[in-house]
């Protein structure tokens, strides 16, 4: 199985598919030289994940690809799978089980700004989160963030709260009870999220 991912957050994929299928032979494909994904503009994203992860499929030849990348999922799956006869498996925002899960109506969605902007995203939220107010929270920086985290790079509280405040809204105690990490990298950075967030929520 191959998996790509524009840094190190799709390892948060990766750790939970290895869990499910530890028989399985893995390669994961970082493109970091293109990174982070949620600054380019649409039409390079698909020309560079097409690019990258055909040359990737010619080369190893895997049985399925996962695009452990959300920003790349909402766009580049339509495309790989008409230029590959083989499964491709993306990941896209958990809006779906956020709004079956909040008891407040009221959720939010982090993201990459090129995943809040997505169509695709759109076309969740009006398909199973129309009975909810939906707050989409494009975060510039996290990303870049997770991947600092990661590599040994001390983040500082303050940098991960700016990005992150903007998800939590209480209008007249209609509170956001659900927050979507709706970028492989945030997960990265969980518990600090936890511990910094002004009220829990799942």
């Amino acid at each position: 199985m191959l998996l790509f991912y524009s840094g190190l957050g799709g390892l948060t994929v990766f750790r939970e598919i290895v869990k499910q299928r530890p028989d399985l032979h893995y390669l994961y494909l970082a493109d970091d030289a293109r990174f982070p994904y949620g600054a380019l503009a649409g039409d390079e994203v698909i020309a560079r994940v097409c690019e990258v992860v055909g040359a990737a499929i010619a080369r190893v030849h895997p049985d399925c690809v996962v695009i452990a990348c959300n920003t790349a999922s909402t766009l580049v799956l339509p495309h790989l799978r008409a230029a590959h006869a083989l499964p491709f498996v993306g990941t896209v925002p958990a809006i779906k089980p956020a709004a079956a899960l909040s008891r407040t109506r009221r959720i939010a969605v982090l993201a990459t700004p090129a995943t809040v902007r997505r169509d695709y995203t759109h076309e969740l939220i009006a398909s199973f989160a129309a009975r909810c107010r939906v707050d989409l929270v494009g975060s510039a920086r996290l990303a870049a963030l997770a991947e600092a985290e990661i590599s040994g790079t001390p983040v500082t509280d303050a940098e991960i709260l700016a990005e992150i405040a903007p998800c939590f809204r209480d209008d007249g105690g209609v509170a956001t009870d659900v927050v979507v990490l709706a970028c492989t990298h945030y997960s990265l950075l969980k518990v600090r999220f936890v511990k910094l967030a002004p009220w829990p929520v799942t």
